[in-house]
């Protein structure tokens, strides 16, 4: 069986582009009889906050979205420190005292950001539990081959084009790219969907997955909703390729779409907003699961806009 997750981070408000993740993720599953688990992702203890976790869930059910389980992502501390251990074991953790300064300038990496050059993998570890710098994962330096469902090359040398990604900070919170892994595998994940913004953390995570001997499940990359994020004097409804654009996030939250739609009336904007139907009429997210297809979903990311509603068009199309 299909064991699929969303696992929003709880560091702010649900927003378009979290519903619509969470209904791509929820109709992949429900439409081949699988599993869909809500992971609340809320191991930054400076950004996450409890009512963000509530917020969410609260917003996925005004969607129409339920789940089979609910896992909070910090009540797994045992499991993640269980799987530092086994990498301080292996010899392949060490601490870093480079800052992001001193990456910048060097080679860019696929996410944009720049690389980390391993430069401190030498450096010796005592106990990373007490260390006050944080803490790298020393990967292979194999390549990673893989293309997702959707065609995306996904294919790196992540040690190479990423870096040793961090796993515990300097504020000792644990990292990312550790954690979402053995939760993965802790909840018997086998199919990930997900916003393609996320596409070039993959190759590294599957190294870590190598590392720790966990199962690999398939990956699916979705296209993103972005907004307008120039000057102000960028009218939205001018939205051609000139228009600078950055995924959608907090600029329209939960409580604004409320105000303004029902659930149903939000999921019918949605699909027809990336074609999974042809009219924007109100649907429950149950009502989509025995038409939906992904070759319905557009692939090319859409800009979605907010007045006092939300138009979501293709880049280079005015919002009517």
């Amino acid at each position: 069986m299909i064991v699929s997750r969303f696992a929003p981070s709880t560091t702010g408000q649900a927003h378009p582009g979290t519903l619509l993740s969470a209904l791509l993720v929820w109709l992949d599953a429900r439409a081949a009889g699988g599993r869909a688990v809500l992971r609340l992702e809320d191991v930054d203890p400076v950004r996450c906050r409890p009512a963000w976790a509530e917020d969410l869930q609260t917003a996925l059910a005004w969607l129409g979205l339920d789940w089979d389980a609910v896992v909070v992502q910090s009540a797994q501390r045992a499991a993640h420190e269980a799987a530092l251990d086994r990498l301080a074991a292996a010899g392949r953790l060490y601490p870093c005292r480079c800052s992001r300064a001193d990456r910048a300038g060097g080679r860019r990496a696929p996410d944009g950001g720049w690389a980390y050059d391993n430069r401190c993998r030498d450096r010796p570890l005592g106990d990373w539990r007490t260390s006050d710098e944080p803490i790298r994962v020393r990967l292979d330096d194999d390549r990673v081959a893989l293309v997702d469902e959707g065609g995306l090359d996904l294919s790196q040398t992540p040690a190479f084009d990423m870096g040793d990604p961090i796993v515990v900070r300097r504020d000792r919170a644990l990292a990312y790219q550790l954690v979402v892994v053995v939760d993965d595998a802790a909840i018997g994940v086998t199919r990930i969907v997900r916003g393609r913004d996320i596409a070039p953390s993959t190759a590294t995570q599957i190294a870590l997955q190598r590392l720790l001997e966990l199962p690999t499940p398939r990956y699916r990359h979705h296209l993103l909703l972005l907004e307008p994020s120039g000057p102000a004097s960028t009218a939205a409804s001018t939205l051609g390729p000139e228009a600078k654009l950055a995924k959608l996030h907090g600029s329209v939250g939960f409580p604004a779409l409320r105000a303004r739609y029902s659930g149903a009336e939000l999921c019918g904007v949605l699909a027809a907003g990336v074609g999974l139907v042809d009219d924007p009429a109100p649907i429950a997210p149950r009502d989509l699961i025995a038409r939906f297809d992904w070759k319905r979903v557009a692939r090319d990311d859409r800009v979605a806009t907010w007045t006092d509603r939300l138009v979501i068009a293709p880049r280079g199309a005015a919002a009517m």
